[in-house]
């Protein structure tokens, strides 16, 4: 008998199973989005209608609001607890998202119909996480989820993703118990006494070992999507050749414990749990870390806490010249990658 979900179709089931991913349509609204963006130029400092303004090809801004993914997007609520084996196995801070966009302005080198760059040469191949020790099992990335806040067109800098790179890493982390740290765009073993990361024998490079993957998919779509990821689903921003404006988040999902790949009851297993395990070749197995589980902090946070300082200025700056901006609380950047 079929496995029932709240949102998921067996379709969708099949899909995630071969793919790693799925896209939920239209999981929000474009006036919500509108909402959450308003003041997002303000924030940035930057003209939406002067492009000699755009300094920068790609921003990772920090977030000033929050709010329940349950009420902000419900299908995509029910998607992901669906995938991850129920809404209590989640982590209830990863229950919220905040405005903290990922925004890909281009570059005037890179503009035009005849620019292109193959997927296997973009330059920030990675898995998300760059806050703690990874282990098969991690629970602080659960899922790689991208809600997107903008329309996005082929060649507009949408993420690139590769569905075979599961398959690469899934392996890597299961011969590695003592866990790997990010170390930039790659893995070192945890327990690595190399001067140089890239001189550990196990040091693994995902600009290198993206070369071997042959599936690649251009994250498109319209304002209100989420694509919802397996959390080993190597990814990479793109170009934006168009130079139209794309705006996504990126909001961690963690979960209350660890995956479990040995459960009793087969029954049991999440979504994401099989498609590791379909990863591995196998039924069942039995990973446990051989040391502790434990974050790090990674130096974009500091650089995200000096921007929101520096967008707090600005919308204060707006607030005093009669417009109406809550510039209330605002909370430390979460950790994206």
């Amino acid at each position: 008998m079929a496995k029932e979900y709240k949102y998921l179709t067996q379709e969708d089931v099949e899909f995630f199973m071969e793919n790693g991913y799925i896209v939920i349509k239209q999981a929000f609204t474009p006036e919500k989005a509108a909402e959450w963006t308003k003041d997002m130029w303000v924030r940035l400092g930057l003209d939406p209608t002067d492009k000699t303004t755009w300094d920068r090809e790609r921003i990772h801004m920090p977030w000033h609001k929050r709010e329940p993914v349950a009420a902000f997007a419900p299908k995509a609520w029910d998607a992901m607890a669906d995938l991850l084996g129920g809404e209590e196995r989640i982590d209830p801070p990863s229950s919220t998202w905040g405005d903290s966009f990922i925004v890909n302005l281009g570059t005037p080198e890179l503009e035009g119909p005849d620019k292109y760059i193959h997927p296997t040469d973009l330059d920030n191949w990675h898995v998300d996480g760059d806050f703690f020790v990874h282990f098969l099992d991690s629970p602080e990335q659960a899922m790689l989820v991208i809600p997107l806040f903008s329309d996005i067109k082929p060649r507009g800098g949408g993420t690139y993703i590769s569905p075979d790179g599961i398959d690469l890493i899934a392996p890597y982390l299961a011969a590695h118990p003592e866990g790997v740290l990010p170390t930039g765009l790659s893995f070192t073993p945890s327990t690595s006494t190399a001067a140089e990361p890239k001189d550990d024998p196990e040091y693994w490079s995902h600009l290198k070992e993206i070369k071997r993957c042959k599936r690649f998919v251009e994250v498109t779509g319209e304002i209100g999507d989420v694509v919802l990821m397996h959390p080993l689903m190597l990814h990479t921003a793109s170009k934006n050749h168009l130079r139209e404006v794309r705006v996504i988040t990126n909001p961690p999902v963690g979960l209350k414990e660890p995956f479990n790949f040995a459960r009793d009851d087969p029954s049991e297993y999440s979504l994401v749990e099989l498609k590791t395990l379909k990863a591995l070749g196998v039924d069942r197995f039995d990973f446990k870390p051989t040391t502790e589980r434990r974050r790090v902090t990674p130096r974009r946070v500091l650089l995200q806490q000096k921007m929101l300082e520096d967008e707090r200025k600005r919308l204060e700056e707006l607030a005093k010249a009669g417009a109406n901006v809550d510039v209330g609380s605002a909370a430390q950047p979460i950790a994206v990658a």
